[in-house]
């Protein structure tokens, strides 16, 4: 029972929360750094290379990110 208590449900949406907001300022702003369209690059020309790339980015900052809420 202790499991479900409803102050550790809490802080674990909070922490989530707290988690993907982080990681998409992140985004943002390495959007922001670059000297071309993350967005554009990936969606309208689907540059695979870029994509790659950026998904790596993406699953570093969230490791960064869980480790620092953790």
């Amino acid at each position: 029972m202790e499991l479900l208590k409803l102050d550790y449900l809490v802080a674990s949406l909070a922490y989530s929360l707290l988690g993907v907001v982080v990681f998409w300022l992140a985004f943002i702003i390495i959007d922001r750094l670059t000297p071309y369209d993350l967005w554009k690059n990936l969606i309208e020309e689907r540059n695979q290379a870029l994509a790659t790339v950026v998904a790596a980015m993406c699953l570093g900052i969230a490791i960064i990110v869980a480790a620092a809420i953790h």
